[in-house]
């Protein structure tokens, strides 16, 4: 009985309302934002100026916790790349696969996705019928198309996280009692399969891609080098893996004016934001009103910071020979009398160093998406389509950067586990690790054979059901149509 008693109590809150059919600050379960519109027609928008806004504040989801913060997190210290670090009870699940549906870092980052989803839905859905002379037709599909990328963005990260997750294209503006049946599924949306997001990422990533500019005044903005990124890696990732789509959208992002830096330490010296190696990166202005203020959370002896590196990572680069990216990534410093930790004695103690403009109000940009990633991925796609000596050309390229030796194509599966390498010690601390390990099947090997000091391995015990995340248990109190995953 218990399922029907939302509807039923929903439909007589309805019908107390009689013909009202506006209602301000509705929210959404498992959407996170308030919906207002209090104007008496239903045009959601009225000028160029207030959608113009509206997709500034999208974009400026890219700057809340969830990306200044809880995806450096999700993405490196749930992977053998760093240990939590910190003294955060919620990070240390996530570092220990313990999570559970209370984890507060789960419940937010659940929030703060949808509520960047929700912001994108108003976009898409309202622009078209704005009449303002000031904002042409291409304009405004250049604004959906910029809107679907960040809508696809953000589904990206929760299919990767939750697998299947609701499916919400739509906001609610009204309410009444005759629109019971439509809105219900809005308010209260079951999970849809991941082939259906994956689906709706892809649709969202060609609007995208058919109306965005191939330039913008600089790389925080979705371009057509961006939206390509995005489809090949979503094509790498989805399943069954489509490594022809991989290589085709890696070449036109390849074909799109991009290079790599010729040192790999502009990257990180502050010197070269939205360089023609970035492909998107969150731009920052300092201070107070536009501070990237995660990057003190990871560099400073104030006190104990997240994401400390591991000696897992640190034994790779050490293996490899890989000095200029190991100290590009990594730098250490004695905290004697700071704090101590298990992994590493005070006197040599690593913290992450590509984001080294860690003062209050750092105006530290993020680079998200770069051309050394892409290339590594098309050497992937090479690889996987039986080409593993188009492939080492390159990974050869990419290391040739750092001088390190050339590497042989070799068989298939050798090719495969050095792509992975290569991918680790270019890309560590952006964000990438976690990611790669789940979509090549290999988290759970690589991470139960992880190893900490003096070679010893560290003992977690990754299982199938850990390689996603708990539904928050408040989204679930909320919404009775929501299930949990399996082993929560």
């Amino acid at each position: 009985m218990k399922k029907y008693l939302l509807p039923i109590t929903l439909a007589g809150a309805l019908l107390g309302m009689g013909a009202c059919e506006k209602f301000l600050e509705l929210e959404p379960h498992s959407q996170g934002i308030a919906v207002e519109n209090s104007s008496a027609d239903s045009v959601f928008y009225k000028s160029a100026a207030e959608v113009e806004a509206a997709l500034a504040g999208a974009y400026g989801e890219f700057k809340n916790e969830y990306w200044q913060l809880d995806h450096f997190v999700n993405a490196d210290a749930q992977s053998d790349d760093a240990y939590a670090g910190g003294d955060n009870p919620a990070n240390f699940q996530i570092d220990d696969y313990r999570l559970d549906a209370t984890n507060s870092n789960v419940g937010r980052d659940w929030r703060y996705l949808y509520a960047a989803i929700g912001k994108c839905n108003t976009i898409i859905n309202n622009t078209r019928a704005i009449n303002d002379p000031n904002l042409s037709d291409t304009r405004k599909n250049q604004i959906i198309g910029e809107a679907s990328f960040i809508r696809a963005y953000s589904y990206f990260q929760a299919v990767q996280l939750w697998g299947d997750v609701p499916l919400q294209l739509k906001e609610v503006t009204s309410i009444s009692a005759d629109k019971l049946e439509e809105i219900y599924p809005q308010l209260f949306p079951e999970r849809a399969p991941q082939a259906a997001v994956y689906a709706q990422i892809i649709a969202d990533l060609e609007t995208a891609l058919a109306s965005v500019p191939p330039t913008q005044p600089h790389k925080g903005y979705a371009t057509q080098g961006a939206v390509n990124a995005m489809l090949a890696k979503v094509y790498a990732t989805r399943e069954p893996h489509d490594w022809s789509k991989v290589k085709q959208y890696c070449d036109a992002v390849i074909a799109g004016g991009y290079t790599l830096l010729p040192d790999y330490e502009q990257l990180w010296n502050n010197a070269n934001e939205n360089s023609a190696e970035s492909i998107f990166e969150i731009n920052y202005n300092g201070g107070a009103s536009d501070g990237n203020w995660g990057t003190k959370i990871f560099r400073g002896l104030d006190w104990k910071k997240f994401n400390l590196p591991s000696n897992d990572l640190v034994a790779a680069f050490d293996a490899e020979g890989d000095v200029i990216r190991k100290n590009a990534a990594i730098t250490f410093l004695d905290v004697s009398g700071k704090w101590s930790d298990a992994h590493w004695p005070q006197t040599q103690y690593p913290f992450i160093n590509k984001w080294r403009n860690f003062q209050e109000g750092s105006n530290q940009n993020y680079i998200f998406i770069r051309l050394a990633d892409i290339m590594l991925l098309k050497a992937e796609a090479m690889n996987e389509l039986g080409d593993p000596a188009g492939a080492s050309v390159l990974v050869n390229l990419i290391r040739n950067r750092v001088n390190l030796p050339a590497i042989s194509a070799g068989t298939q599966a050798s090719m495969r586990l050095t792509i992975e390498k290569e991918r680790r010690l270019e890309l560590a601390f952006e964000g990438h690790r976690w990611y790669d390990l789940k979509r090549t099947g290999r988290a759970i090997e690589v991470m139960n054979n992880a190893k900490g000091p003096n070679g010893v391995n560290l003992g977690y015990a990754l299982t199938p059901e850990r390689l996603v995340w708990p539904v928050p248990q408040a989204e679930l109190d909320k919404n009775l149509k929501l299930i949990q995953n399996p082993g929560y």
